[in-house]
């Protein structure tokens, strides 16, 4: 059983945690270097809300929006 344990710590530490061992490296050398992967996921998210809000106009402009506070059962 100490086997199977090792082998899942051998997974995780010596595969599967490289790419954020090799960012924490690149830390010490370039600050903006190692958070680009965080400036990305920012940007995607912001693009996202924007489309997002976007729809969220665009319905409430057609009138497809039922504001009606009884929309839902639990609400009578």
């Amino acid at each position: 059983m100490k086997a199977f344990f090792e082998g899942i710590q051998s997974l995780f530490v010596d595969f599967l945690f490289k790419p954020w061992d090799f960012l924490r490296h690149l830390e010490l050398k370039s600050w903006f270097g190692a958070n680009t992967l965080n400036w990305i996921f920012m940007l995607i998210c912001a693009c996202a809300i924007y489309y997002w809000c976007k729809q969220l106009v665009e319905h409430k402009n057609n009138n497809e929006e039922n504001q009606d506070t009884t929309a839902h059962s639990f609400l009578k």
